[in-house]
């Protein structure tokens, strides 16, 4: 079994001891590194691999906007899911424009935190259904863009939003992968966010997508 190379940063050391046993219990999971600073992370990725990275929002020497804006950077492959709560609302889309491929709750379980570390990794994005109700209910009425969607666009951001990749949502519409490639590329212009998880989280505030 493929073994995946997690991080975890956070500055509560007790909640990260915790994260790091729970992770090393789960077959194919390898915690490599932990840290409650985010400069010292961002120094340890000139020296080691990681795949998958756990990062704290709110950390005092420096937040896990700006930690994983530089450790992209530096490990432009790397994936980063962010720990929150929901205090943490108001940092949500600084972590999207950060890079991050998603967010889960601090409390959330052992099967939660596996499944989304395997989706990222896998080049997925993943929120925590608490999470996309949060987005969904953060503004009212449309934002710009709404209006310049074309339908094929519309469809494709919701297949998007399901979770979808590119070569399976080029099978369900019989259209080519670089087709679909130009239609995301659109629709990140059109909309003006960054990445995939930017974009699931204005579908939600624009009612193109329904948290059930």
């Amino acid at each position: 079994m493929e073994q995946i190379r997690v991080a975890i940063i956070d500055d509560h050391n007790l909640f990260r001891e915790g994260i790091f046993l729970v992770l090393n219990q789960i077959d194919g999971l390898n915690v490599v590194f932990d840290t409650s600073d985010g400069n010292r992370f961002i120094e340890a990725l000139n020296e080691m691999e990681v795949d998958v990275a756990l990062m704290d929002i709110e950390m005092p020497a420096i937040g896990g906007a700006l930690t994983t804006e530089r450790a992209l950077k530096v490990r432009p492959g790397l994936k980063v899911i962010a720990l929150t709560m929901f205090s943490d609302e108001g940092h949500y889309t600084q972590m999207i424009h950060a890079g991050v491929k998603g967010f889960i709750l601090k409390k959330a379980n052992k099967f939660e935190l596996e499944q989304a570390i395997r989706e990222v990794h896998r080049g997925g994005n993943y929120f925590s259904q608490e999470i996309l109700q949060k987005l969904a209910f953060r503004h009212t009425g449309k934002t710009s863009g709404t209006d310049e969607l074309t339908p094929r666009e519309i469809e494709i951001m919701v297949f998007i939003c399901q979770g979808f990749r590119t070569q399976e949502i080029s099978e369900r519409l019989y259209i080519s992968c670089k087709t679909v490639d130009t239609h995301r590329a659109n629709l990140f212009l059109k909309t003006d966010v960054r990445n995939v998880a930017g974009l699931i989280a204005w579908a939600i505030r624009n009612q193109f997508y329904t948290v059930e």
